[in-house]
């Protein structure tokens, strides 16, 4: 029944593609690739295409369907306009002629994008900008022809937002620089880099490239869409909002610049975004390295250095894309402090009693959540940090279903029932301590086992890879 059903939602998906891009007077198109990388199309194209022909890649069927399976993949909220992800390929299927011959005459006029704001971890907001469902669409189709342009020249040190590289290789390429005796740390934070790009700068830097003047319009479009907040518009002077898919590429293409300076140079370096570390061999070498970089970040590329964040140190001293690092010859990966509290925060705000929810609806939430974190965290190679986390989750667990189960009579039913003598379920449940002390006793430990909290689901924190 499952297959026949995947079956049914890919035919209706491979439908909505057609009807939305149907074939093109000049023949067949190219198949795309499933997995949403690289197509036939990309093949043909892997440098730049033909002078003055960049939207008429834009624009491409293969292309176009390929952007709008990564929007509908991506889901998100809606942008200013209210339209969501669900509706944008019949709105295609109706208006992509219009909309097509819009960008084609470089008339094409993005909406402002929805100003949303997400605390950070350590204080203060990331403002994102959310643009429409349209313009994310268009976004995607302009940045898969950049990136099949462009990524073949970035740095092997650059990690963030490119094709086969992850935030993984990032960490253990940083791990090997200390592993080899670079055990000092540059660590630069570019200020709100994301607000601060120049758009004259950046533009002129795609244009060494990109000849087409529509697109070249299409970008800069993107870039001063302005943003609405509580049904005000304000415009974009500068910067590349984060949200939309064109940004990531985009911050890629001024870092560049930075990248191949650190190369020029000789030195050891990984940058995934804007965290960039630099390993050197001694304090002062950092601190000189900090200074001309600086330099550099800020006299040429027109960008701020966050002087309070940014640090020379010792590796393990400081976190790099949620982990740090062991003190060993041969260092280890490990869960940065702020990574841990995170955790704890977050599965607190699971957890709550006052949630009102099951034990199981509670476990199957949480596991969501722990699936991802692991996904993530499980690449660490400090096991018994893991295996910390755990016994304080399942201590966690216990405590709050202590305090559901409230009255004495109630929780010596329920240890009872769970296979705890008379006596020592009498002990527990008339006993004067906290609901997180009685969590760790032998009682709470067998009537609400780890095999029981498994069987809801909840998975284990273990390390892998």
């Amino acid at each position: 029944m499952s297959t026949r059903r995947d079956s049914i939602t890919d035919k209706r998906q491979k439908s909505q593609y057609s009807l939305a891009f149907p074939e093109e007077s000049r023949g067949a198109a190219p198949t795309a690739f499933e997995g949403g990388t690289e197509s036939e199309l990309a093949k043909r194209t892997a440098e730049s295409p033909t002078t003055e022909q960049w939207m008429e890649e834009v624009c491409e069927r293969e292309n176009c369907k390929q952007a709008l399976r990564r929007v509908k993949a991506n889901k998100g909220s809606p942008g200013s306009d209210g339209m969501t992800v669900v509706q944008l390929p019949g709105h295609l299927k109706e208006h992509w002629p219009a909309i097509r011959k819009q960008l084609f005459s470089g008339t094409y006029k993005p909406q402002p994008v929805r100003r949303v704001e997400i605390p950070k971890p350590d204080g203060g907001v990331r403002k994102l900008g959310i643009p429409t469902v349209l313009d994310r669409f268009i976004q995607q189709a302009v940045m898969q022809v950049l990136q099949r342009s462009w990524d073949g020249t970035f740095s092997e040190h650059s990690y963030g937002f490119r094709p086969k590289r992850s935030t993984h290789q990032a960490v253990e390429k940083a791990q090997q620089y200390q592993a080899a005796g670079y055990r000092w740390v540059v660590d630069l934070d570019l200020e709100k880099f994301f607000d601060q790009v120049n758009h004259d700068r950046l533009l002129a830097k795609i244009a060494e490239r990109v000849s087409d003047k529509r697109l070249l319009k299409l970008i800069r479009a993107f870039l001063r869409a302005g943003v609405m907040e509580n049904g005000l518009v304000s415009p974009a002077e500068e910067g590349t909002p984060q949200g939309g898919p064109l940004s990531p590429v985009l911050s890629n293409i001024v870092l560049n610049e930075l990248d191949q300076e650190l190369e020029r140079r000789g030195h050891r370096f990984t940058r995934y975004a804007d965290d960039c570390n630099i390993y050197v061999r001694s304090r002062r070498a950092g601190e000189r390295v900090m200074s001309s970089v600086t330099r550099l970040l800020t006299t040429k590329l027109k960008l701020r250095v966050n002087r309070e964040k940014s640090a020379v140190a010792r590796p393990w001293e400081r976190k790099f894309l949620g982990f740090s690092f062991t003190n060993h010859k041969q260092p280890k990966r490990r869960l940065a402090p702020k990574a841990v509290a995170r955790f704890k925060e977050r599965v607190r705000e699971l957890t709550r009693r006052t949630r009102g929810i099951s034990l199981a609806q509670m476990v199957h939430e949480l596991a969501e959540y722990l699936r991802g974190w692991i996904g993530y965290f499980g690449r660490c190679e400090t096991p018994e940090v893991l295996d910390k986390l755990g016994k304080w989750l399942r201590r966690r667990l216990r405590s709050m279903v202590w305090k559901q189960w409230k009255r004495g009579t109630t929780r010596y039913r329920e240890l009872r029932k769970r296979g705890i003598a008379a006596q020592e379920a009498a002990q527990t449940a008339g006993s004067s301590d906290g609901p997180w002390h009685l969590a760790n006793t032998p009682a709470l430990k067998l009537a609400l086992s780890n095999a029981y909290f498994a069987s809801l689901g909840l998975p284990e924190l273990t390390a892998h890879g």
